[in-house]
Protein backbone atom coordinates (compact mmCIF):
# COMPACT_ATOMS: atom_id res chain seq x y z
CA UNK A 1 0.00 0.00 0.00
CA UNK A 2 2.85 2.37 0.82
CA UNK A 3 4.21 1.88 -2.69
CA UNK A 4 0.77 2.77 -4.07
CA UNK A 5 0.69 5.97 -2.05
CA UNK A 6 4.22 6.95 -3.05
CA UNK A 7 3.50 6.27 -6.72
CA UNK A 8 0.26 8.21 -6.54
CA UNK A 9 1.88 11.24 -4.93
CA UNK A 10 4.84 11.10 -7.31
CA UNK A 11 2.51 10.96 -10.30
CA UNK A 12 0.63 13.98 -9.06
CA UNK A 13 3.80 15.99 -8.43
CA UNK A 14 5.28 15.18 -11.84
CA UNK A 15 1.97 16.03 -13.54
CA UNK A 16 1.92 19.37 -11.74
CA UNK A 17 5.55 20.09 -12.68
CA UNK A 18 4.88 19.18 -16.32
CA UNK A 19 1.88 21.45 -16.41
CA UNK A 20 3.91 24.34 -14.99
CA UNK A 21 6.75 23.77 -17.45
CA UNK A 22 4.40 23.75 -20.42
CA UNK A 23 2.77 26.95 -19.20
CA UNK A 24 6.11 28.72 -18.89
CA UNK A 25 7.12 27.75 -22.41
CA UNK A 26 3.98 29.17 -24.00
CA UNK A 27 3.75 33.01 -23.90
CA UNK A 28 0.02 32.77 -24.60
CA UNK A 29 -0.48 31.10 -21.22
CA UNK A 30 1.15 33.90 -19.20
CA UNK A 31 -2.26 35.34 -18.39
CA UNK A 32 -3.33 32.13 -16.67
CA UNK A 33 -0.05 31.50 -14.82
CA UNK A 34 -1.40 33.06 -11.65
CA UNK A 35 -4.47 30.80 -11.74
CA UNK A 36 -2.29 27.67 -12.02
CA UNK A 37 -0.21 28.49 -8.96
CA UNK A 38 -1.21 26.76 -5.70
CA UNK A 39 -0.34 27.56 -2.13
CA UNK A 40 0.56 24.96 0.52
CA UNK A 41 -3.07 24.54 1.57
CA UNK A 42 -4.18 23.77 -1.99
CA UNK A 43 -1.37 21.27 -2.50
CA UNK A 44 -2.08 19.59 0.84
CA UNK A 45 -5.73 19.17 -0.09
CA UNK A 46 -4.87 17.91 -3.58
CA UNK A 47 -2.48 15.31 -2.18
CA UNK A 48 -5.18 14.19 0.25
CA UNK A 49 -7.63 13.74 -2.61
CA UNK A 50 -5.09 11.78 -4.64
CA UNK A 51 -4.14 9.47 -1.76
CA UNK A 52 -7.81 9.05 -0.87
CA UNK A 53 -8.58 7.99 -4.42
CA UNK A 54 -5.87 5.29 -4.27
CA UNK A 55 -7.17 4.00 -0.95
CA UNK A 56 -10.76 3.97 -2.17
CA UNK A 57 -9.77 1.82 -5.15
CA UNK A 58 -8.40 -0.83 -2.76
CA UNK A 59 -11.98 -1.48 -1.55
CA UNK A 60 -10.88 -2.25 2.00
CA UNK A 61 -13.87 -3.48 3.97
CA UNK A 62 -14.62 -1.41 7.12
CA UNK A 63 -11.80 1.01 6.35
CA UNK A 64 -11.36 3.34 9.36
CA UNK A 65 -10.58 6.87 8.12
CA UNK A 66 -10.02 8.18 11.65
CA UNK A 67 -7.37 5.52 12.32
CA UNK A 68 -5.76 6.27 8.97
CA UNK A 69 -5.49 9.97 9.85
CA UNK A 70 -4.12 9.04 13.28
CA UNK A 71 -1.41 6.89 11.69
CA UNK A 72 -0.69 9.49 9.02
CA UNK A 73 -0.15 12.20 11.64
CA UNK A 74 2.02 9.89 13.73
CA UNK A 75 4.26 9.12 10.77
CA UNK A 76 4.38 12.72 9.58
CA UNK A 77 5.51 13.83 13.04
CA UNK A 78 7.62 10.73 13.63
CA UNK A 79 10.43 11.07 16.17
CA UNK A 80 11.99 7.73 15.22
CA UNK A 81 9.86 5.53 17.47
CA UNK A 82 7.57 4.08 14.79
CA UNK A 83 8.46 0.57 13.61
CA UNK A 84 8.04 0.88 9.84
CA UNK A 85 8.65 -2.81 9.10
CA UNK A 86 6.09 -3.92 11.69
CA UNK A 87 3.48 -1.67 10.09
CA UNK A 88 4.30 -3.00 6.63
CA UNK A 89 3.82 -6.53 7.94
CA UNK A 90 0.37 -5.57 9.27
CA UNK A 91 -0.56 -4.21 5.84
CA UNK A 92 0.81 -7.22 3.97
CA UNK A 93 -0.97 -9.72 6.22
CA UNK A 94 -4.26 -7.88 5.92
CA UNK A 95 -4.08 -7.54 2.13
CA UNK A 96 -3.15 -11.23 1.79
CA UNK A 97 -6.13 -12.25 3.94
CA UNK A 98 -8.44 -9.89 2.02
CA UNK A 99 -7.32 -11.36 -1.32
CA UNK A 100 -7.77 -14.93 -0.02
CA UNK A 101 -11.31 -14.08 1.07
CA UNK A 102 -12.08 -12.60 -2.34
CA UNK A 103 -10.56 -15.63 -4.11
CA UNK A 104 -12.72 -18.02 -2.11
CA UNK A 105 -15.80 -15.94 -2.90
CA UNK A 106 -15.01 -16.05 -6.64
CA UNK A 107 -14.50 -19.82 -6.52
CA UNK A 108 -17.74 -20.44 -4.62
CA UNK A 109 -19.83 -18.20 -6.86
CA UNK A 110 -18.29 -19.66 -10.01
CA UNK A 111 -18.89 -23.26 -8.93
CA UNK A 112 -22.49 -22.47 -7.96
CA UNK A 113 -23.10 -20.84 -11.33
CA UNK A 114 -21.70 -23.82 -13.27
CA UNK A 115 -23.59 -26.32 -11.13
CA UNK A 116 -26.87 -24.62 -12.02
CA UNK A 117 -25.92 -23.85 -15.62
CA UNK A 118 -25.13 -27.47 -16.51
CA UNK A 119 -28.84 -28.26 -16.31
CA UNK A 120 -29.85 -25.53 -18.75
CA UNK A 121 -31.25 -26.68 -22.09
CA UNK A 122 -28.60 -27.29 -24.72
CA UNK A 123 -25.62 -26.95 -22.36
CA UNK A 124 -22.99 -29.69 -22.63
CA UNK A 125 -20.31 -30.29 -19.99
CA UNK A 126 -17.02 -31.84 -21.08
CA UNK A 127 -14.63 -34.00 -19.07
CA UNK A 128 -12.43 -30.99 -18.35
CA UNK A 129 -15.32 -29.08 -16.80
CA UNK A 130 -15.88 -26.76 -19.76
CA UNK A 131 -19.53 -26.04 -20.52
CA UNK A 132 -20.75 -24.95 -23.93
CA UNK A 133 -23.89 -24.42 -25.96
CA UNK A 134 -24.01 -24.43 -29.75
CA UNK A 135 -26.07 -21.42 -30.77
CA UNK A 136 -25.65 -21.83 -34.51
CA UNK A 137 -24.18 -24.61 -36.59
CA UNK A 138 -21.68 -23.58 -39.25
CA UNK A 139 -21.13 -24.99 -42.72
CA UNK A 140 -17.35 -25.07 -43.03
CA UNK A 141 -14.43 -26.98 -41.53
CA UNK A 142 -13.70 -27.59 -37.86
CA UNK A 143 -10.48 -26.12 -36.44
CA UNK A 144 -7.82 -28.07 -34.56
CA UNK A 145 -5.80 -26.96 -31.54
CA UNK A 146 -3.06 -25.85 -33.97
CA UNK A 147 -5.37 -23.80 -36.19
CA UNK A 148 -5.32 -20.05 -36.50
CA UNK A 149 -8.85 -18.71 -36.41
CA UNK A 150 -10.67 -15.48 -37.15
CA UNK A 151 -13.46 -14.82 -34.66
CA UNK A 152 -15.96 -12.31 -33.33
CA UNK A 153 -16.54 -12.51 -29.59
CA UNK A 154 -17.86 -10.94 -26.41
CA UNK A 155 -16.65 -11.85 -22.92
CA UNK A 156 -18.53 -11.30 -19.65
CA UNK A 157 -18.30 -12.28 -16.02
CA UNK A 158 -21.08 -14.36 -14.47
CA UNK A 159 -22.67 -11.16 -13.13
CA UNK A 160 -23.03 -9.86 -16.69
CA UNK A 161 -20.22 -7.30 -16.69
CA UNK A 162 -18.46 -7.15 -20.05
CA UNK A 163 -14.67 -7.23 -19.92
CA UNK A 164 -13.80 -7.61 -23.60
CA UNK A 165 -15.29 -7.69 -27.08
CA UNK A 166 -13.97 -7.75 -30.63
CA UNK A 167 -15.68 -7.69 -34.01
CA UNK A 168 -12.83 -9.48 -35.80
CA UNK A 169 -9.52 -10.84 -34.55
CA UNK A 170 -7.09 -13.61 -35.54
CA UNK A 171 -5.07 -15.83 -33.20
CA UNK A 172 -3.71 -19.39 -32.93
CA UNK A 173 -5.87 -21.63 -30.74
CA UNK A 174 -2.82 -23.03 -28.96
CA UNK A 175 -1.93 -19.60 -27.57
CA UNK A 176 -5.12 -18.74 -25.69
CA UNK A 177 -6.72 -19.92 -22.45
CA UNK A 178 -7.53 -23.65 -22.29
CA UNK A 179 -11.27 -23.07 -22.36
CA UNK A 180 -10.96 -21.35 -25.73
CA UNK A 181 -8.59 -23.95 -27.17
CA UNK A 182 -11.04 -26.72 -26.33
CA UNK A 183 -14.28 -24.84 -26.93
CA UNK A 184 -13.66 -23.34 -30.37
CA UNK A 185 -12.95 -26.82 -31.73
CA UNK A 186 -16.61 -27.66 -31.04
CA UNK A 187 -17.88 -25.47 -33.89
CA UNK A 188 -17.13 -25.19 -37.58
CA UNK A 189 -16.71 -22.13 -39.78
CA UNK A 190 -19.78 -19.92 -39.65
CA UNK A 191 -20.86 -21.39 -36.33
CA UNK A 192 -21.60 -19.63 -33.06
CA UNK A 193 -20.98 -20.99 -29.57
CA UNK A 194 -21.42 -19.89 -25.99
CA UNK A 195 -18.62 -20.95 -23.64
CA UNK A 196 -18.90 -21.17 -19.86
CA UNK A 197 -15.31 -21.47 -18.71
CA UNK A 198 -14.39 -22.51 -15.14
CA UNK A 199 -11.49 -20.68 -13.53
CA UNK A 200 -8.99 -23.52 -14.00
CA UNK A 201 -9.54 -23.33 -17.77
CA UNK A 202 -9.40 -19.51 -17.75
CA UNK A 203 -6.93 -17.29 -15.86
CA UNK A 204 -6.96 -19.23 -12.58
CA UNK A 205 -5.12 -17.74 -9.64
CA UNK A 206 -3.55 -15.01 -11.78
CA UNK A 207 -6.63 -13.24 -13.01
CA UNK A 208 -6.08 -10.92 -15.96
CA UNK A 209 -3.85 -7.95 -15.29
CA UNK A 210 -5.39 -4.63 -16.23
CA UNK A 211 -8.85 -6.16 -16.47
CA UNK A 212 -11.86 -6.67 -14.20
CA UNK A 213 -11.16 -10.40 -14.33
CA UNK A 214 -10.17 -11.24 -10.75
CA UNK A 215 -8.33 -14.44 -9.74
CA UNK A 216 -10.46 -17.60 -9.89
CA UNK A 217 -13.15 -15.98 -12.06
CA UNK A 218 -15.54 -18.08 -14.14
CA UNK A 219 -15.93 -16.53 -17.61
CA UNK A 220 -18.60 -16.51 -20.30
CA UNK A 221 -17.84 -15.99 -23.98
CA UNK A 222 -20.11 -15.73 -27.01
CA UNK A 223 -17.99 -16.59 -30.04
CA UNK A 224 -18.59 -16.70 -33.78
CA UNK A 225 -16.02 -18.61 -35.82
CA UNK A 226 -15.73 -16.46 -38.92
CA UNK A 227 -13.12 -18.61 -40.62
CA UNK A 228 -10.06 -20.79 -40.24
CA UNK A 229 -7.02 -18.85 -41.44
CA UNK A 230 -5.11 -20.90 -43.97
Amino acid sequence: MKQILILSITTLLFSTMSCAQNTNKNPQNEATEKELKSDANDVSYALGVDVGSSLKNLNIENFDIDKFVEGFKAMYNDDGKIDIMANRTVIQNFMTAMQAKKNEKNKTEGNAFLEKNKNEEGVITTESGLQYKIEREGTGEYPTAESEVEVKYRGTLIDGREFDANEKINFPLNRVIKGWTEGIQKINEGGKIKLFIPEHLAYGERGAQGSIIEPYSTLIFEVELLKIVK
